[in-house]
């Protein structure tokens, strides 16, 4: 397994007319490891998003490079899988058509990819539920298809983008503690994005914060409160421990700073 790098990575956006150009990011320097399990935390309009679409191939940087495995990143691919914050299932499809699709586009025969598709389901615990109709699932078992899709077609890195923000505080934390297991039992490399402090300091091996636009990489902090969780501590418990809340004041401070300093306009 390789890594994937960005390399001083800029994004400019084209204005309105006589209106100067928005730089998104700006310089953006980040190396994901084989295994790593990377968080990006800031205000909304830091670039977050910005970056994982350059890292889908979604984008094109305006200036540096992408490069995964020592290829240059230059558009979509089965490389990547990107987990959305909204589900963006087929509804037309059943749950085993959803996930089995994309190995559909590649030309895999129907038993092979029913095969592959039913294991991540069994996986995520919705092997009951292969044949039916993604509407008549949860919020939270949607989201559970979603990943499931994104794990069949075996991608080098997943990249997720909030994909627990529209899910309610029970289910959330279950979906937190779900994603990290599987993290665990496949080594993937994770890019997330979260608005939420505390998901971010449980789930991932390293945190990036990003500062408001022009987004840069500000901050980074080394994890290891999920893999407290999975060598068996209590989610709750790793959550109130005291190294956890002050870490967590501690990235709150840097934030709310940051937009203070930008003058609360990027909230």
């Amino acid at each position: 397994m390789g890594s994937l790098h960005v390399d001083r990575v800029s994004v400019e956006f084209p204005a309105g007319r006589h209106a100067p150009v928005v730089v998104a990011l700006k310089e953006v320097d980040l190396k994901i490891q084989p295994g790593e399990f990377v968080v990006a935390l800031g205000a909304s309009g830091c670039g977050k998003s910005t970056l994982l679409n350059l890292l889908a191939g979604f984008l094109s940087p305006s200036q540096g490079q992408i490069k995964l495995n020592d290829a240059v990143v230059s558009g979509p691919g089965a490389d990547r899988a990107v987990v959305f914050q909204k589900h963006a299932l087929l509804p037309w499809l059943n749950v085993i058509d959803n996930v089995a699709f994309g190995l559909k586009l590649r030309g895999m025969g129907k038993s092979a990819r029913y095969d592959t598709a039913r294991k991540h389901l069994v996986h995520l615990g919705l092997g009951a539920f292969e044949t039916h109709p993604v509407y008549q699932l949860s919020g939270g078992m949607q989201q559970r298809v979603g990943i499931a899709r994104a794990l069949a077609s075996d991608p080098e890195i997943l990249l997720m983008d909030e994909p627990l923000g529209a899910l309610d505080a029970l289910t959330r934390e279950k979906a937190q503690e779900l994603i990290i297991r599987i993290w665990k039992d496949t080594s993937k490399m994770v890019f997330f994005i979260t608005h939420s402090v505390e998901e971010a300091l449980f789930m991932g091996t390293r945190l990036i914060v990003m500062s408001p636009r022009p987004g840069r990489i500000t901050h980074t902090f080394d994890l290891d409160f999920g893999r407290r969780f999975l060598a068996g501590a209590d989610a709750r418990t790793v959550k109130a421990s005291p190294d956890f809340i002050k870490m967590r004041e501690q990235v709150l401070k840097i934030i709310f700073g940051d937009e203070e300093a930008a003058g609360g306009d990027h909230v």
